[in-house]
């Protein structure tokens, strides 16, 4: 008994030895941390004058601004804001809206495709025929029908907070509300995002469950008359744990091009607040023969492909080391 428990204790640690040695793996994950600290901390460090709009328009990078009385490291935009606070602040909504929806796809899906494979028969047919069906229809097409048909009862609900704020005389809670109010499409973004990404991620778990069932634990722990939610979380979630953590990073970086691609059509972010699609679309609306603004598109792009390229070099790197489909 002993020797056949010892491949299961030893499996986990071989992954991340397979993690560790993947170089790529290990600096997109030490890019991804450093953005992500960066873009927290940054903005909250620089003066008050690089955060508002001012009359500095177009001004170009590392030069000096007498109206702001600054040095603009990255340029400036049309409202004359520093384009380096909208770059770190956009990164913050991008990569948070690429988290959140993800986590929510992850959850959906994991629960969806666990209960179809421990299932099993018609009960897993009729559900994989749903996700099917589910992914026949256009996503953009989805969100873009949601945001429209919720945007304004989001919007409507935060007015209410705020108001019921203000009647309480809290008027600091009652501002920082309205501040959310920019970011009513998001919310129902991150929403919508999550529920048209969960569908690969439920056939991916329920194949792994069509295998994990019919292992010996499980066969042992349903003849000592464990339920099916005993078994599900206990014994194949934890089985299940390396595999969704791989694909989450994977769907990441899908859920942020989608935020971005919305964006950049003028169905995400509203002005002040910033995502890397929205400063996208702010770059190519400037963009002409005469005189191109090139900082305003190559700062957001080239932040955006770097970010990108990390999750997609990060979420190769876990599926290599834990997916056992993916070989050596």
């Amino acid at each position: 008994m002993p020797e056949a428990a010892a491949p299961a204790s030893i499996a986990r640690p071989d992954g991340w030895q397979v993690l560790k040695r993947n170089r790529a793996a290990l600096i997109a994950l030490g890019f991804l941390v450093g953005l992500s600290l960066i873009a927290i901390i940054v903005p909250l460090l620089l003066p008050d004058e690089l955060k508002s709009t001012s009359s500095a328009s177009f001004v170009p990078p590392m030069q000096h601004a007498v109206e702001t009385h600054a040095t603009h490291v990255l340029g400036t935009d049309v409202n004359g804001q520093d384009m380096l606070y909208r770059l770190l602040s956009g990164a913050r909504v991008s990569l948070g809206v690429g988290l959140v929806g993800a986590l929510i796809s992850l959850c959906i899906g994991t629960l969806y495709g666990m209960i179809s494979g421990y299932a099993g028969g018609r009960i897993d047919g009729v559900m994989m025929r749903t996700v099917e069906v589910l992914q026949s229809v256009p996503r953009i097409l989805f969100i873009m029908i949601l945001i429209a048909a919720l945007d304004d009862y989001v919007k409507e609900w935060i007015d209410g907070w705020r108001l019921a704020a203000q009647a309480r005389n809290w008027n600091d809670l009652a501002a920082n509300i309205s501040e959310v109010k920019a970011y009513s499409k998001v919310l129902v973004m991150i929403v919508s995002l999550g529920l048209v990404e969960w569908l690969t991620m439920a056939r991916i778990v329920r194949g792994q469950v069509l295998v994990l069932r019919e292992m010996t634990f499980v066969t042992a722990s349903r003849a000592m008359g464990q339920s099916p939610v005993g078994v599900l979380r206990r014994h194949l979630l934890p089985n299940l744990s390396t595999i969704i953590l791989t694909y989450l990073t994977l769907t990441i970086p899908a859920v942020i091009l989608d935020e971005s691609f919305l964006s950049f059509l003028g169905l995400g972010i509203e002005d002040p607040a910033a995502s890397w699609g929205s400063l996208l679309k702010d770059g190519a609306q400037v963009i002409n023969p005469l005189e191109s603004k090139w900082w305003l598109l190559v700062f957001p792009a080239l932040l955006m492909s770097a970010s990108l390229l990390a999750l997609n070099f990060l979420g190769d790197g876990l599926r290599d080391a834990f997916d056992p489909k993916s070989g050596d």
